[in-house]
């Protein structure tokens, strides 16, 4: 497949599936605009070549029809700053009104059209609708990684009306490249690093993992589960009481692959879920009654840290304690300082998942290690194994 950065597109009207599904204060005020900064150079490159640039997103959960509060035309300022130049805007994504203003477009000039998700036939994958869409571009690009796991008619539907002029956007190859380096190394030792408070919601992917990892690292609430399988006291720390022959499962299941399961030796403890609550710090495997484990220990810091320290490449999603509250937000930010300095000696560090990106992003650390994903859910499903049908969409 040809790489985006070798095709010049001068000249042709290239409709690009973006991310800004950002979000708007009571003003329609953008807060957070990194996804709309992550999408920049794919738009920068398309409009330096000199094409038609034609941006399609979503924006929140419109229910049935057009919404004032769920209209693109409020970020379109903030992409515009961002962007460095204007950019136009088309109340309808489809129809004689997108391809008017389509018509309009000069060469390196942007359109963003109006909220796909005001149709109901974008969720619904629908052929004619993504038929339609495909109809204002000579080229499709998709760099919305957020939205990939989704079969949407704009991300998964719309590549087939483009068998040959289709691509990845900067973003996107950037997402795949980072998650199949993570998944296919040849590089040894790798490390993944789970955390979260429940086992249950990363089942497939810490089997996954078990194909490709050397040593897998468990910290959050769902420790708790597997220190309790193997007969601990965890005292009122969180469990999923119905997942702990599971968790002896996974236990085996990687010791059976070869793989080192590292879970926290000490914790550090609180007798309420509370930033005023009383802290203490307990073995793990002898919290008393009456308290329960919010966060990983010093003696497991120290060992979590050493593993990453030794290994070329490493996957860190979810964090290890309950990090929104500063008493325990330390095992978290000391796994953020350890990518940062393996990151330094020329490891290769990918942080993905909302959580770990939330932490990563406060502590501000995000530009010290190799790659922050854009994509939850798609990361998620990403290292599960799945292949993301919008994707598989552009590959096949």
């Amino acid at each position: 497949m040809a790489s985006f950065s070798e095709i010049s597109f001068a000249d042709q009207r290239v409709l690009v599936r973006v991310d800004f599904n950002v979000p708007l204060d009571e003003n329609y005020n953008v807060t957070d605009n990194t996804r709309i900064r992550a999408a920049l150079p794919t738009i920068k490159k398309l409009v330096g070549d000199g094409a038609k640039v034609i941006l399609m997103s979503h924006l929140g959960r419109p229910k049935g029809g057009p919404d004032e509060k769920f209209s693109l035309k409020h970020i379109c300022s903030e992409v515009a700053n961002l962007l460095g130049q204007e950019v136009n805007f088309s109340s309808d994504c489809i129809g004689d009104t997108a391809k008017n203003e389509v018509e309009k477009l000069s060469n390196g000039s942007v359109l963003l059209l109006e909220n796909l998700r005001f149709y109901t036939e974008e969720e619904g994958g629908d052929e004619f609708f993504a038929g339609q869409l495909a109809e204002l571009g000579d080229a499709y690009v998709n760099d919305a990684f957020g939205t990939a796991h989704r079969a949407h008619a704009s991300t998964a539907v719309i590549a087939k009306f483009f068998p040959t002029d289709k691509y990845f956007g900067f973003l996107m190859e950037q997402e795949v490249l980072s998650i199949e380096r993570v998944l296919n190394s040849t590089e040894r030792p790798v490390t993944a690093i789970v955390g979260g408070s429940k086992v249950s919601s990363k089942i497939a992917i810490i089997e996954n993992l078990l194909s490709t990892v050397d040593h897998l690292i468990i910290g959050g609430g769902m420790a708790f589960t597997f220190i309790k399988a193997q007969g601990g006291e965890i005292g009122n720390s969180l469990v999923e009481d119905d997942k702990l022959e599971l968790a002896l499962q996974l236990l085996s299941l990687a010791e059976s692959k070869g793989v080192q399961i590292h879970l926290p030796s000490d914790a550090i403890i609180a007798d309420a879920f509370s930033a005023n609550a009383n802290v203490s710090s307990a073995d793990i495997t002898s919290i008393p009654a009456g308290w329960m484990g919010l966060d990983v220990g010093e003696k497991s810091v120290e060992q979590f840290s050493s593993i990453i320290l030794q290994s070329k490449i490493v996957l860190w999603n979810g964090p290890m304690g309950v990090f929104e509250l500063e008493p325990f937000a330390n095992g978290t930010i000391a796994i953020a300082k350890a990518l940062v300095k393996a990151t330094e000696n020329g490891a290769f560090t990918l942080v993905g998942g909302g959580d770990s990106v939330a932490a990563i992003n406060q502590f501000k650390l995000a530009e010290k290690v190799s790659y922050v994903s854009t994509g939850g859910g798609a990361m998620l499903e990403s290292l599960e194994g799945i292949e993301l049908p919008g994707i598989a969409a552009i590959k096949n």
